[in-house]
C-alpha cells in the first residue's frame, strides 16, 4: 500500500458524498475517489493512500442490471478493508455530475466516463480544420452531464487571430465561455487553472489530436501525460489509452479522457448516473426556442405553415447545417429511447413480469 495520504476535501469531498457515505461502517471502510480504473480494478486516493480495489461481488449484479453505475474516473467510493493488502469497492457515492454517453454497439446500454466533474472542457483544435458538428455533439454530452460546460480552442499560435475564431464559433456553443489557448506559447493557460481551483475537477473532452495531453502538461507543469504528433493526413493519434485523475500544483484536479472515437448520446432519462435530460435542449436553445413559437406543437419543420425554424433558416438566424445536426441528434436520442424501452420490456417479461403466475407491476 501506498502510505502517501489523501486529504479527502482538497479531491473535492464536501457534505454532499459525506452525507451518503455516514452510514458505513468507518472500522473496516474508507472513502476515497477514484483516479483510474484498469479492466475493473481501480486506483482509489484514500486518508489510508493510495489503493487498489477490486469490485465487491453484489457490484456486479449492480453493474449487470445498469452499466452506467460502473465505477469510473472521479467517482466517489467505500472500500473495505480486508486484513493484508486486498481491498473491495463496496458503492459508488451519489453521482453530482456525470458525463455518460451510449456505448458501442447496438445495444441500449449508456457508458459512464467521468463523474463527480465541475466543469466539462470540449477541446477542440484549431488546426487543423475543427468541426463545428462535433463541437454541438460534445456540447450536448457536457450540457447532460450537469456540470458547467466550456470550449476550449487549442493550437491558437497556428492560426491567424484566434480570438475572432472564438466569438465565431462561440454562437455554436450556447450558454459556454470559449477560450482559445496555446500549450506552445502558454497563451490562455493561466485561464484555464482558474476552473481548477483547490477541491474542483475539470474534465478534457475530445477528439484524438485535439491537444487533451498537450494541455494537462500545460496546467501540471511536467509531463504527466504522453503525446504523440499527428499523423500525416492530420487525424489524430489515439496516446491516451485510459483515463486518469491528475493533480494541478496548488489546484484541484484535471481529468484527460482518451480520444472518442464514437460519441453517441445517451437519453439522460434512463439510467441512475444520467443528471439532467436536457442536455440537448441546452446545446440548441436557439433552435428549441424557435421550434417553441411553430404554430404546430408537433411542427417537423418540413411544409408545415408558420414554421418558425424555416423562417430563422431563410433569414440566417440559424444556419441549415446547425438545423440538420439538431434533428440528427433527436434522431439518435428517440432511438435509444426506443432501445432502452424495448430492452426494459424483455428484461420485466423473463423476469416473469406481467405473465400468468408472474407478480406483474403494481397499479398506480
Amino acid at each position: 500500500m501506498n502510505l502517501l495520504t489523501h486529504n479527502l476535501a482538497s479531491l473535492g469531498w464536501d457534505a454532499y458524498f459525506d452525507d451518503s457515505y455516514r452510514r458505513y461502517d468507518h472500522n473496516l471502510h474508507v472513502a476515497g475517489r477514484v483516479a483510474r480504473v484498469d479492466r475493473g480494478v481501480s486506483t482509489v486516493l484514500t486518508t489510508d493512500g493510495t489503493l487498489r480495489a477490486s469490485l465487491a461481488g453484489h457490484m456486479l449484479h449492480v453493474i449487470a442490471a445498469d452499466p452506467t453505475t460502473t465505477p469510473c474516473v472521479g467517482d466517489w467510493v467505500v472500500v473495505r478493508r480486508w486484513p493484508g493488502p486486498r481491498h473491495t469497492m463496496e458503492a459508488v457515492l451519489p453521482r453530482r455530475t456525470a458525463i455518460v454517453r451510449h456505448g458501442a454497439g447496438k445495444a441500449a446500454k449508456g457508458q459512464s466516463i467521468v463523474a463527480n466533474a465541475d466543469t466539462v472542457a470540449i477541446v477542440e483544435a484549431l488546426d487543423p480544420d475543427p468541426d463545428l458538428g462535433r463541437m454541438e455533439r460534445l456540447s450536448a454530452l457536457a450540457h447532460e452531464s450537469g456540470a458547467r460546460p466550456v470550449l476550449i480552442l487549442t493550437k491558437a499560435d497556428r492560426v491567424n487571430r484566434p480570438q475572432l475564431l472564438a466569438e465565431d464559433f462561440a454562437l455554436n456553443v450556447s450558454g459556454m465561455n470559449v477560450h482559445a489557448v496555446s500549450a506552445h506559447t502558454g497563451a490562455g493557460i493561466d485561464e484555464l487553472r482558474a476552473y481548477a481551483p483547490v477541491g474542483r475537477t475539470l474534465a478534457l473532452i475530445g477528439a484524438s489530436g485535439s491537444g487533451k495531453s498537450t494541455l494537462v502538461n500545460a496546467l501540471v507543469g511536467a509531463t504527466a501525460m504522453r503525446t504523440r504528433r499527428l499523423r500525416a493526413d492530420g487525424k489524430g493519434r489515439h496516446t491516451t489509452t485510459h483515463r486518469a485523475l491528475v493533480s494541478v500544483p496548488e489546484g484541484g484536479l484535471v481529468v484527460d479522457t482518451p480520444g472518442l472515437r464514437l460519441v453517441g448520446l445517451f437519453d439522460g432519462r434512463v439510467g441512475e448516473a444520467s443528471v439532467r435530460a436536457d442536455g440537448l435542449a441546452h446545446a440548441f436553445d436557439d433552435l428549441e426556442e424557435l421550434a417553441a413559437r411553430c404554430r404546430f406543437n408537433d411542427c417537423r419543420h418540413e411544409t408545415e405553415p408558420d414554421c418558425a425554424v424555416r423562417a430563422g433558416i431563410a433569414d440566417g438566424t440559424v444556419t441549415a447545417r446547425r438545423f440538420e445536426n439538431w434533428r440528427k441528434l433527436h434522431r439518435e436520442q428517440r432511438l435509444t429511447r426506443k432501445r432502452v424501452d424495448g430492452r426494459a420490456a424483455h428484461t420485466f417479461k423473463r423476469s416473469g413480469g406481467g405473465t400468468k403466475g408472474g407478480r406483474g407491476p403494481r397499479g398506480r
